[in-house]
């Protein structure tokens, strides 16, 4: 059974500060087409920042992108899988819960974020094999 190391393994590892404004938040994630990034406060994982928070916190929340901090907007204390959990752990997670992306970590080290989509075409994949 696949685990979601597999997923991770090669991806670059993206994140934001909690510091850092949804402006340059959104410009990180639109520059590397990814949905999701955790946000980190030195070395520590404090959450995850998503393209639905900047709809629902930021935009419709009439707030300005430019002068938001990351830290006022993101999903804190995010939910977080480890490298060997299996990948129907993950979509079972994601079911349960809501969840569109999901950071792995490595003990207290963020590994990457995994998208429901990494989810579905490994599904896919290993129904295929």
């Amino acid at each position: 059974m696949a685990s979601v190391a597999d997923l991770v393994k090669d991806r670059r590892i993206l994140f934001v500060t909690s510091e850092q404004s949804v402006l340059e938040a959104a410009r990180l994630m639109t520059e590397f087409n990814v949905g999701a990034v955790p946000v980190m406060r030195g070395d520590e994982l404090v959450g995850i920042f998503s393209e639905r928070d900047i709809m629902c916190r930021v935009v419709a929340g009439g707030r300005s992108a430019a002068t938001t901090a990351v830290s006022e907007v993101m999903t804190a204390r995010p939910l977080v899988l480890s490298l060997d959990d299996s990948i129907d752990q993950a979509l079972f997670v994601m079911q349960e819960h809501g969840f569109r992306h999901l950071v792995i970590c490595d003990g207290k080290r963020v590994k990457g974020v995994i998208s429901l989509r990494d989810v579905m075409r490994s599904a896919v994949r290993a129904g295929a094999q």
